[in-house]
C-alpha cells in the first residue's frame, strides 16, 4: 500500500506542478522516478493529461529474476486537488482511481505471501539499506487521498503451502472503494467497501465487505459475506479432515470480523446447501451417514454457528484450524450430541487450545465407529 500511495503521490505532483508537457520523454522521465521508487521491472506505457485529472495507461510490473507478471493496470485517472500545493508538504488527491486491474500473488510452502507488494519491496527486505536521497525523499512525500477505488480488478491466488494440488482462488470484477486515505499512515478510520465476483466450476459466488479499517495499525470492523460459493473451492483446506468424498455443494458465509491489537474476534454463521456426499468416511470428524441423515431431514440445508477468536501473531493461532474445529464443534451440536458428550477434552480444549479440542472432536468419531460395530 505504501508503494502505491508513493507512486500516486509522484505522478500527481509532475500533474500539478506542470513541469512537463505531455511527450515521450515526459513518460520516460517518471518512468525513471518510479522505476527508484519500485524498482526495475516496472513499465508504463503512456500517460495524458485530461481537463480534470492525469491519466496513465499500461502500467506493468514483471519481477525481474522470475519473469513474472505480478501484476497490470489498464488505467490510472489521479484526480488532484490543483490548489493542495497551497497547503505546504502535503499532496491532496480528490480521487484515485485504478480500473482493470489484474494481480498475481501466491503463499510459498514455507508460508510466506509473495506478490506486488514483496517483490516490489525485495530491496529492503535484504537488509540492503536505502541511500539517505531516497529514504529522504520517500519521507517528504505526505499525501491524502480523498477517495481510492479499484474497478473491475481481477485477484489470482494460488496457495503452495496446503500440500498436494494447490487451492486456486480466482477472483473477478472486483470494486473497492477506501475513504480517507493518507501517508505516512495515521491511526484513523478509513471506510472500506469490497465487491466482487468467486470463480466455481460451474457457477459463479459473489463475495463482500464493508467496514472500516485503520490502515496503520491494521485495526478493523467490517462485515464478510460470501454466497453461492461452490464448496469444492476450498477442498484444498478440508482434504485432510475429510475422508468422505464430497461431490458438490454451495455454502454461504456471514460474518462480523473485528480485529484490535491483533485480537481477531469473529462471531458469524455458515449454511451448507446441496451437500452431495459419499456415504463413507467422516466430515470434519463426523460420520458422514449422520450427517446425510440431517441433510435429509433439513431439506439438505444446514445452518451453522461459529466464532473465532485468537491472537493473529501468536504461533499457535491459526485462522484456518480454528474455523474449521468450531464448524466440527456446531455440526456435532446441530446433530443433537451435548458436546460434553464428544469428551472431556473438548470443554478442555476451550482453554487448553485448538490441539484439545481436536482430539475431543476425534473421540467423537472414534465413538460412532464403536456403535456401528455392535
Amino acid at each position: 500500500m505504501k508503494k502505491w500511495l508513493i507512486i500516486v503521490g509522484i505522478i500527481a505532483l509532475f500533474f500539478i506542478g506542470g513541469y512537463f508537457v505531455v511527450s515521450f520523454y515526459a513518460v520516460k522521465f517518471i518512468e525513471a522516478r518510479l522505476q527508484r521508487v519500485v524498482g526495475p521491472g516496472f513499465t508504463m506505457a503512456e500517460i495524458k493529461i485530461r481537463p480534470t485529472y492525469l491519466s496513465a495507461r499500461g502500467i506493468r510490473y514483471e519481477d525481474p529474476l522470475s519473469k513474472r507478471r505480478f501484476f497490470s493496470i489498464e488505467e490510472m485517472r489521479i484526480y488532484p486537488a490543483l490548489l493542495s500545493f497551497l497547503k505546504g508538504t502535503l499532496l491532496e488527491v480528490r480521487e484515485c482511481a485504478i480500473l482493470g486491474p489484474s494481480a498475481i500473488f501466491y503463499r510459498s510452502q514455507e508460508g510466506h505471501f509473495i506478490g506486488p507488494w514483496t517483490a516490489m519491496g525485495k530491496k529492503e527486505k535484504a537488509g540492503e539499506i536505502p541511500d539517505k536521497k531516497e529514504k529522504k525523499e520517500k519521507e517528504s512525500v505526505r499525501i491524502k487521498i480523498d477517495r481510492f477505488r479499484i474497478k473491475k480488478g481481477s485477484v489470482d491466488f494460488e496457495d503452495e503451502k496446503v500440500g498436494g494440488r494447490p487451492p486456486q482462488i480466482r477472483l473477478r470484477d472486483v470494486d473497492l472503494e477506501i475513504k480517507n486515505v493518507q501517508y505516512p499512515f495515521l491511526s484513523i478510520h478509513s471506510p472500506i467497501e469490497l465487491k466482487g465476483k468467486m470463480k466455481g466450476r460451474e457457477k459463479d459466488g459473489s463475495f463482500s465487505i464493508k467496514g472500516w479499517i485503520d490502515l496503520r495499525t491494521m485495526d478493523m470492523a467490517t462485515w464478510f459475506k460470501l454466497q453461492e460459493i461452490e464448496v469444492k473451492t476450498f477442498e484444498p483446506y478440508y482434504r485432510k479432515k475429510v475422508s468422505a468424498e464430497i461431490e458438490s455443494g454451495r455454502l454461504d458465509l456471514e460474518a462480523k470480523i473485528d480485529v484490535k491489537q491483533k485480537m481477531i474476534d469473529a462471531p458469524g454463521q455458515l449454511e451448507l446447501i446441496d451437500l452431495r456426499i459419499k456415504e463413507e468416511g467422516t466430515v470434519l470428524w463426523i460420520p458422514a451417514k449422520a450427517l446425510l441423515s440431517l441433510l435429509k431431514q433439513r431439506d439438505n440445508r444446514i445452518q451453522l454457528r461459529f466464532h473465532v477468536k485468537g491472537n493473529i501473531d501468536d504461533p499457535q493461532f491459526s485462522l484456518q484450524e480454528t474455523f474449521f474445529t468450531r464448524i466440527a464443534l456446531s455440526l456435532a451440536e446441530t446433530l443433537g450430541i451435548p458436546i460434553k458428550v464428544v469428551g472431556e477434552t473438548v470443554l478442555e480444549g476451550t482453554t487448553k487450545g485448538i490441539g484439545g479440542i481436536v482430539e475431543g472432536l476425534k473421540s467423537f468419531e472414534k465413538m460412532f465407529k464403536k456403535k456401528k460395530e455392535r
